[in-house]
């Protein structure tokens, strides 16, 4: 996206993470689970990785007990305060070392029994090496390709659910697509409207997914891709 001052949509900083968070709200929907009470472990700790842990905290209540970046992670049962943690990486340059939180490696937060896994970082992270000891509910791929087709197979086998990345991770595209819109006509909304839009977009983007999914008896991602080549194929 550009900058406000020369036609860009405001709401596209956290448009990514939004659209993630909106995604996860939906699943939740369909799996009967509480997000206020749920527990989320964020994998990157970059702009998706810590706006999707201030976006789950602020405005869901749910309890972040472990994010990561490139040097390792940390982990707290009681829950992390992700604003206090941005603030410790801004300042050290990693979120590891953070007072009153445990030192995990990266691979150890993956594996942790929590609601919600979000992995933002690298791609090719869930493996079918680890991917018998993945113990969240939904796992929502916020990075691009965090899961290897071998590995998502069998976790959709073992009862996870999985947010395919290109669903997750759409928010960031389609506000850019906002932007685009609102420089054709020269009228430019406000963050609510943004917001509001982007809420409408996502749900129906994860409906129309999952109503495939559940019509073929096919995985997110494939339901996910034939949605995709379909509308393609129309357009």
């Amino acid at each position: 996206g550009k900058p406000i001052a020369i036609g860009g949509s405001l709401g596209r900083g956290d448009a990514t993470a939004r659209g993630a968070m909106l995604a996860i709200i939906e699943a939740a929907k369909h799996l009967n689970v509480d997000l206020a009470a749920a527990t989320v472990a964020v994998q990157g700790y970059g702009n998706a990785g810590s706006y999707i842990a201030m976006l789950m905290n602020d405005i869901l209540g749910s309890k972040i007990v472990a994010v990561s970046d490139s040097k390792g992670g940390i982990y707290s049962k009681q829950g992390l305060d992700p604003h206090k943690v941005l603030q410790h990486k801004a300042g050290t340059g990693s979120v590891i070392n953070f007072p009153g939180a445990e030192n995990i490696s990266n691979e150890e937060l993956l594996e942790l029994e929590v609601t919600v896994l979000c992995p933002s970082a690298l791609e090719n992270v869930i493996t079918i090496g680890n991917v018998p000891k993945i113990r969240a509910k939904i796992v929502a791929a916020l990075a691009n390709g965090p899961i290897t087709p071998e590995a998502d197979k069998i976790l959709v086998d073992n009862g996870v659910f999985i947010i395919p990345d290109f669903l997750c991770n759409a928010g960031g595209v389609i506000v850019s697509y906002f932007e685009g819109v609102q420089n054709a006509y020269n009228y430019y909304w406000d963050e609510e409207e943004v917001h509001e839009r982007l809420g409408k977009k996502m749900a129906k983007a994860f409906q129309d997914v999952l109503s495939e999914s559940l019509k073929r008896k096919v995985s997110m991602r494939v339901a996910a891709y034939i949605v995709a080549v379909a509308r393609v194929a129309e357009a």
